[in-house]
């Protein structure tokens, strides 16, 4: 995961109308000990009894009784969806979105985006009219792109005023944008309809209904200088699986490798991707991408430790972390799942409210949490999010590196 674009929800599948993939409830964890939970694109996190949690409440810059806090700490526990700045060591919230169902007249409909932006001279979070986004390593500029998906342009957003300094055209319709580890490239998806479009000749059963489903139309991507705007066009339709069939539909857009040398694409392998150079020639996955077991893994700073999967036992709700060489446990952190490091020692996840927190109910009102590497600190960083996954407010944090 690039160091840039910390977490972003898995463009994979939309699901049940909302944008992802599919989850269990907390009875399904007793039955399984280990396992992944995502319900929606919406990362639930629960914290598991027999693991010490210290809750230290705070509001802005000042943090009392948090030991060894990490620099620049930022929080608003009663903030949600967030109005003001927050971050945590080397990450902070660069933006945030929410999404709903668009229901069109035709039958056809749509997954809609709207996007909050930090203005960085307000450090506040404002609304946008933008389809898509992705925020710079540093967070001075923002790629954008318009509504009407896809489009033949990008605008670059200096978080400093809001807006556009320049357009960068394309030839073909952009649907998706993400800025490379060095925030030097820009990976551009390339599409023939809106990539979160629903369509009703694409209709599928969903709970015994018919729905308008995604459709696959990714054509390839342009690999885009961000300074000097040349853009150098790849042909990469939607992968074929051994039988010649089109697996998936909708946003398929690529992401950079960490090292930002090649970019890749969710596929059933081992490594979790399949990766292309930036000409479009498919190689195997780089030994470091292996060795770090999931493409959702992420590696502390200091590159010795590495987030792993869910790890509960029982009622424990809990996550680990992986120690780089050996890939032993070295740690279980609360929350089910880990999204970024905001220093060696402190980690960034989704939690769920410790007094409502129970097996099968209130599992999904959840918040931003700062924790400790040995789970004894938990810092709320935002306030909780609505129990209801399908709530057009629940809102999804872009984690940037600062």
């Amino acid at each position: 995961m690039k160091p840039g674009q910390l977490v972003r929800e898995d463009p994979e599948r939309a699901a049940e109308g909302m944008r992802h993939n599919k989850g269990e409830s907390p009875s399904g964890v007793r039955r399984r000990k280990v396992r992944r939970f995502v319900v929606a694109g919406i990362c639930a996190v629960l914290v598991g009894a027999g693991v010490a949690v210290a809750l230290v409440a705070a509001d802005g810059d000042a943090q009392k009784g948090a030991v060894n806090a990490p620099v620049g700490l930022v929080t608003h526990p009663d903030q949600s969806p967030p109005r003001d700045f927050i971050a945590a060591g080397k990450v902070a919230v660069s933006a945030y979105y929410t999404v709903k169902v668009e229901k069109w007249a035709n039958g056809d409909g749509a997954l809609a985006y709207k996007w909050n932006l930090l203005n960085s001279t307000t450090d506040r979070y404002n609304e946008t009219h933008w389809a898509w986004l992705d925020v710079a390593p540093g967070m001075k500029t923002a790629a954008v792109l318009e509504r009407g998906l896809p489009v033949n342009r990008i605008g670059l957003v200096d978080l400093a005023t809001g807006k556009v300094e320049r357009w960068i055209k394309t030839d073909r319709g952009v649907g998706g944008v993400q800025f490379s580890p060095d925030g030097k490239r820009l990976v551009a998806t390339t599409y023939d309809a809106n990539p979160d479009g629903l369509f009703k000749d694409a209709s599928y059963r969903l709970n015994g209904k018919v729905v308008p489903g995604p459709k696959p139309s990714r054509t390839g991507f342009y690999v885009i200088d961000a300074a000097s705007g040349r853009a150098d066009f790849t042909a990469r339709p939607p992968r074929k699986d051994d039988h010649g069939f089109v697996v998936g539909g909708g946003r398929q857009d690529l992401g950079w490798s960490r090292d930002g040398t090649l970019v890749w694409e969710p596929w059933e392998t081992k490594a979790g991707r399949v990766f292309y150079r930036v000409d479009g020639e498919e190689v195997p996955a780089p030994r470091s991408e292996k060795a770090l077991r999931s493409p959702r893994a992420i590696l502390s700073p200091d590159g010795k430790l590495v987030t792993g999967q869910f790890a509960g036992d029982g009622d424990q709700i809990v996550s680990e972390v992986l120690d780089v060489r050996t890939g032993k446990r070295h740690a279980l952190v609360p929350g089910q799942q880990l999204l970024a490091w905001a220093d060696d020692d402190w980690l960034i996840a989704f939690r769920c409210d410790p007094e409502q927190c129970e097996p099968g109910k209130g599992e999904f009102r959840n918040q931003l949490i700062l924790s400790s590497l040995d789970g004894k600190d938990v810092i709320p960083l935002s306030g909780f999010r609505n129990s209801d996954l399908r709530d057009p407010s629940r809102w999804t944090p872009i984690l940037s590196s600062r």
